[in-house]
């Protein structure tokens, strides 16, 4: 696959098939179609997507509480993955954050997901802590990162 500058815009109800999708293909625990339908009417909650020639590639979400940003979940298509569409999406989670007036972002990652952790590693992100056998899946530990803003 080759790079096609992505288009990034807000979550919408006509994304959740490609959503559901992208998450099933992405986790062993993954999160059902219900649960991404209650997000768009979280308050707190901003979802935002990414697309490759009309079809959404990815995504990404976060809850606002406070002052402070929790991403909740990344993910990108498999086929589509390290073109750059999950850098865009952090950096255009940034960009929102900031002008939510977020001042520290968290997230949890598998101890194991060195690519991920690189990816947040290069945006300044910083291990802080492990949450124990986070992972119900196969107990593995999470890493807890933040980014101060």
């Amino acid at each position: 696959m080759e790079y096609i500058k992505p288009v990034i815009r807000n979550m919408e109800s006509r994304d959740l098939d490609s959503i559901v999708e992208i998450e099933q293909k992405s986790f062993s625990i993954p999160w059902s179609r219900l649960m991404f339908e209650d997000e768009l009417f979280n308050p707190n909650a901003r979802y935002l997507v990414t697309e490759a020639e009309g079809k959404v590639v990815g995504y990404i979400g976060f809850w606002k509480i406070l002052d402070e940003g929790q991403i909740t979940n990344i993910a990108i298509h498999p086929d589509f993955r390290g073109l750059g569409y999950g850098r865009a999406l952090i950096t255009a989670m940034i960009e929102k954050a900031q002008e939510m007036e977020i001042h520290a972002i968290t997230l949890e990652v598998r101890k194991s997901n060195m690519v991920a952790i690189s990816l947040y590693e290069s945006f300044g992100f910083k291990t802080a802590g492990i949450r124990k056998n986070y992972y119900s899946d196969n107990n593995e530990d999470a890493l807890i990162m933040w980014l101060k803003l």
